[in-house]
Parts: C-alpha cells; sequence; structure tokens
C-alpha cells in the first residue's frame, strides 16, 4: 500500500502537467500569432537538441526560384531505398520515365546505410499561404500549395563524411537511376523556334526503337568491338580532360542501303541510354544556325546526320578567299563551319557526345571530314553474312539451326544481298521450312539477276574500252595530219620567202625593165603567187579546223 499511494500521486501530477499543457497549448493557438508559435516552438527545440548527439540536414525542394539539385537526387535515390515494411507510400508514372515511381508519404521515417552509418530521413511537408507560393519560373507552381524539404538525421561525427562522400554518393547514384528508367527520347529541329529560345529549337518524342546489339544482324567482332569502344568512351571522363579534349566520339557508317546504320544507331543509344539527336542539314542556310542547334543539346546524347555525302552541298573551302569580297561564312552553311562543329571550339560547349555520320559512297566524303579526332571509328555496314543471318533468323523464327542453313549461307557468300531483304522474306510467309525456302530461293533469282547485270556492265565496259582506242586512234591521225599540213605550210613559207628572196636578188642586178614582154611575165608571175596563196589558206584552214574538233574533244 504504501508504494501505491506515491504511484497516484505521480501519476495524477502527470495528468495534471499534461491538462496543463493541453490548455496553454489551446490557448497559444488562439492568441499567439502562427509565426510567434513557429519562434517559440524553434526554440524549444533548439534547447533541447543542443543535448542530443545527432544533426539534421534540412533540404529544401527550392533554392530560391530554381530547383534544389540535392532535393532532386535524393529524392530519385530515396525511392530506390524504401523498405518492404513502409506502410504509406506514394506512386505515380512520369511521361519521361518508364516504370512507376515510388515516393515517400511525409512525416514517414526511413533508414538508410551508407558505409555502417545509420540514417534518418524525413519528408516534411508545410502548408503555404495561396499568395506565398508563385514561382514565375515555374508553370505549375499556382497548383502548389505546401513547402516540401528532406530532413537528414545522423550522429554528429559523420558530418564530414556526409558532406564529401555521402551527399556526393546520392547524386552519382540518382544520375544513374536516372538514365536506366528515364524513356529515350529522339529529338528533330523546330526550324520555325529555331531563332527563339535555344532550349525550344529541339522538340522530341519517346524513341521506343526495340534494336539492341544482341538483336543486330553484323558480325560478332564487329558488334563487340562497337560495345567495348562505346563503354570506354563513357567512363574516361577524367582521361579526355587530362589529354585536353573535348569528351565526344566519332562514327562513320558506310556500306550500301538496308545494311543496318539506322538499327546500329538505335542499339547504341539503347545501350547507352543516350538520347538522339536527328540533324537534317538541307534545312539549314548559315553556320549561325548550326552553333544554335548544338549549344541546344543535351549532354548524354547523339547527334546523326545521315546520308552526309548528298544532305547538303558544301562550298569548297578551296574556292577563291571571300574576304576580298566581302562575304561572311556566316552567311552560308560551309564545310569548314561543319568541321569546326565537329572538333572546333564549339566542340567542347557539351560533354558525352557521340557524333554519327552515315553515308552510302564513302568516297565522295570531302578526306578532311575522315581524319582521326572528327570520325574516330569507320565502321563498315556490309552486305548479309552468315552470321548476320543466323542472328536474322534467331530473331525472326527462333531458331538456332535448320537443315536449310547450309544451302542459304553458301548461296548468301555469292550473292549480294542486305540484311533488310533477308529480313523481308523472313517475314513474308508462314511456316519456317517455307520462308527458308523462299529465302533461298529470292537470292538465287538475286544472284542470277546480278550475274546478267554484271555482264551487262562488262559489255559495255569493252564497248567504252573499244571505243576510246578508236577515238585514240582518230585522234592519232588528225595528228599526223595536222603536222603534215604544218610541215607542208613550213616548206612553202621557206620556198616563197627564197624565191622572194632571189627575185630581189635578180631585181639588183638586172634593173626593171618595162615593157609588153615584161608585163607579161608579170601577169604570169601574179596568177602563181595567187595559187600560193590559195594553197597557205587552204592549209591554214585546215590546221584550224583540227584544232578546233581536238578543243571540243
Amino acid at each position: 500500500m504504501s508504494f501505491l499511494a506515491p504511484a497516484k500521486a505521480l501519476l495524477s501530477a502527470a495528468a495534471s502537467l499534461a491538462a496543463t499543457a493541453m490548455v496553454v497549448r489551446s490557448v497559444a493557438c488562439d492568441l499567439l500569432p502562427s509565426e510567434l508559435r513557429s519562434f517559440i516552438s524553434n526554440g524549444i527545440h533548439s534547447m533541447f537538441s543542443r543535448f542530443s548527439p545527432d544533426i539534421t540536414l534540412i533540404i529544401e525542394e527550392m533554392d530560391d526560384l530554381d530547383n534544389n539539385q540535392i532535393y532532386e537526387a535524393a529524392e530519385t535515390y530515396l525511392s530506390s531505398k524504401i523498405s518492404p515494411t513502409t506502410q504509406r507510400l506514394k506512386v505515380s508514372n512520369p511521361v519521361t520515365d518508364k516504370t512507376f515511381a515510388l515516393t515517400m508519404e511525409p512525416n514517414e521515417p526511413l533508414t538508410d546505410v551508407f558505409r555502417s552509418v545509420k540514417f534518418i530521413w524525413i519528408l516534411v511537408c508545410r502548408q503555404l499561404e495561396s499568395h506565398s507560393f508563385y514561382n514565375p519560373r515555374d508553370l505549375k507552381s499556382t497548383l502548389k500549395s505546401e513547402f516540401r524539404s528532406l530532413e537528414l538525421t545522423f550522429h554528429k561525427k559523420h558530418k564530414e563524411m556526409v558532406l564529401n562522400t555521402y551527399i556526393p554518393y546520392i547524386l552519382q547514384q540518382a544520375k544513374s537511376i536516372k538514365q536506366e528508367t528515364k524513356a529515350l527520347k529522339i529529338f528533330t529541329v523546330d526550324y520555325q523556334n529555331i531563332y527563339g529560345n535555344i532550349g525550344d529549337a529541339w522538340v522530341g518524342i519517346n524513341l521506343n526503337h526495340p534494336a539492341t546489339f544482341d538483336t543486330l544482324a553484323m558480325e560478332r567482332v564487329v558488334k563487340e568491338f562497337v560495345m567495348k569502344d562505346l563503354e570506354r568512351f563513357v567512363r574516361r571522363k577524367e582521361y579526355y580532360r587530362r589529354v585536353g579534349k573535348a569528351w565526344k566520339r566519332g562514327y562513320l557508317m558506310h556500306g550500301p542501303p538496308g545494311t543496318g546504320k539506322s538499327s546500329l544507331i538505335a542499339a547504341m543509344a539503347n545501350y547507352l541510354k543516350f538520347d538522339v539527336y536527328d540533324l537534317e542539314l538541307t534545312e539549314l542556310q548559315v553556320n549561325s544556325e548550326l552553333r544554335r542547334l548544338l549549344i541546344g543539346m543535351a549532354n548524354r546524347s547523339i547527334l546523326v546526320v545521315e546520308d552526309i555525302d548528298c544532305t547538303a552541298e558544301f562550298h569548297d573551302r578551296r574556292t577563291r578567299s571571300r574576304a576580298a569580297s566581302g562575304n561572311n561564312n556566316d552567311t552560308q552553311l560551309t564545310l569548314s563551319g561543319l568541321l569546326n562543329f565537329i572538333d572546333g571550339l564549339w566542340s567542347s560547349c557539351g560533354d558525352e557526345r557521340i557524333i554519327v555520320f552515315t553515308t552510302n559512297h564513302k568516297g565522295k566524303l570531302d578526306p578532311a571530314l575522315l581524319r582521326p579526332g572528327r570520325m574516330d571509328v569507320h565502321i563498315h555496314m556490309s552486305y548479309c553474312t552468315p552470321c548476320g543471318f543466323r542472328q536474322l533468323a534467331s530473331n525472326y523464327l527462333g531458331i538456332k539451326e535448320h537443315s536449310l542453313f547450309e544451302q542459304i549461307e553458301e548461296e548468301m557468300q555469292k550473292t549480294q544481298v542486305t540484311p533488310a531483304e533477308v529480313a523481308e522474306q523472313l517475314l513474308k510467309s508462314r511456316g519456317i521450312e517455307t520462308r527458308l525456302e523462299q529465302l533461298l530461293d529470292f537470292m538465287r533469282k538475286k544472284k542470277e539477276t546480278q550475274e546478267m547485270e554484271a555482264k551487262k556492265k562488262q559489255q559495255l565496259l569493252d564497248f567504252l574500252r573499244k571505243k576510246k582506242e578508236t577515238q585514240e586512234m582518230e585522234a592519232k591521225k588528225k595528228q599526223q595530219l595536222l603536222d603534215f599540213l604544218r610541215k607542208k605550210k613550213e616548206t612553202q613559207e621557206m620556198e616563197a620567202k627564197k624565191k622572194e628572196q632571189e627575185a630581189e636578188d635578180e631585181e639588183e642586178q638586172q634593173g626593171k625593165e618595162i615593157d609588153d614582154g615584161s608585163e607579161e611575165e608579170n601577169f604570169d608571175s601574179d596568177d602563181d603567187n595567187n595559187e600560193e596563196t590559195s594553197l597557205e589558206q587552204f592549209l591554214d584552214f585546215m590546221i584550224k579546223k583540227i584544232e578546233t574538233q581536238e578543243m571540243e574533244a
């Protein structure tokens, strides 16, 4: 009994204290302004926190008028750390992501362990008055009615580790998570907004291309080389910085149409989780437009210029200087502008970018485009090979072996058939046997067609060769005739000069005799001179005609 009395007294005192506290709280809520209540609450919390070994970091959603990158990274990171025991979660499906997003609910603690250190995260939401949450840089701010922040609580002795290691780790992990879950996009140029805001020059839609390196109809050695080259590129940021090069990589894909150049680009984008920017050079007028588009591209992206040999006609850099005429290179799209875009100063305004050029005719490209540093890797997209065929058979038919494979591969080595043509034949009919037989028949017919075309080309080549030989013989005969006429003309000129000299000498010796006989002789000599003049004119005419024909040829 003696023990129960003090216990009852303590309970009574505690109840009285609690009742008093409730009354005081009620009075404070009714009489004190919210700002004063918050000040008193923070003061009491600060007083008690001095005796706590823990420290709390406040990470607010907004940093002045900008989004807080640490808050966004922490929110993404914590979504992957949600425990199965968590009772309340918020689920959403953002347009830019491929999966559902799970986020914390307010006041629901979440525990994370990093390097054996325990961290407690809590999402805090505070209601805002209607006039205080408008953000002119956030179009959705008028719909927000709360202020959100994350509170990170941990032991004081780990403060340096949190600031120097834990938070940078969260930023890096969040970046990786976003790359894994984001929906890839393909962008094209909005030419109406090319001189507006730089960010509005590109418009994009989701890229849902299914191509991967596992499904590409290419030689295994080539696929492995490209994959290793891409992996090496993305992890060598510090190396590029150390050697003083822009963090970019250039690929030239060349080969006949239908050999899988576009599919390889899509596979690269899916492999690296890079967005694709498709640039059509024929729509650009000046170099300045090219620079604006480069600035508007995001990092971790692939720039694609297809059919570079025919999409734009660049002005030859070897033509006369335009400085004398006062023209500026910015008034036109030039080859030098494209080269500066690839590896000049403007190429360093972004990081982790891949530039891909495709062409059906590599020989038509300017050699300046092909050198290392601009197009670092040249990938020849060949006709379908036995290895590529087996990959297509696995993709379309779901088989690894068949009795017709050997015949098909034998015909494939003798026939130029593209992976696109093979895929088309494998899609036509039902039944594995039927489709393989159709493919074999298609290749045999194509082989016959190619042999006929090759025969016609050879016949045409022989005809042109014979015609060239005939023309060379005719030209040789003309040259011989021309040489003969020139020599004859020279001989006649020498004879005429000799006769003239003899006549002068004879006149000096005999003098001039004027009689009928001499007049008749002069008349005869005039006739001889007229004949010589006519022959000279004929020779001059023939020489000029032959020279004219040579110039026309």
